[in-house]
């Protein structure tokens, strides 16, 4: 499974490093935080993603994505 995520470029870029100086790649990193995160060393995190994305339907049921409502809670409060 893939993901996006957003970050600033230059955290991305020092992380990136951090990768190379263990040998490794940035995405590993990541998937092995993941892991460490969940506490599924057993199961790989993208299986149990994978799983996920399986058991669920896909549907929204029509509900269309609109940021402003989305964040309005965090901006009101």
């Amino acid at each position: 499974m893939n993901i996006t995520l957003s970050a600033p470029e230059e955290l991305v870029e020092q992380a990136r490093e951090v990768a190379r100086q263990q040998g490794t790649s940035l995405n590993a990193l990541i998937r092995r935080y993941l892991e460490d995160l969940t506490g599924s060393r057993d199961q790989n995190v993208a299986e149990q993603f994978e799983d996920l994305w399986r058991s669920r339907s896909g549907h929204s049921g029509g509900w269309t994505f609109d940021r402003e409502e989305i964040y309005a809670d965090r901006f009101n409060a």
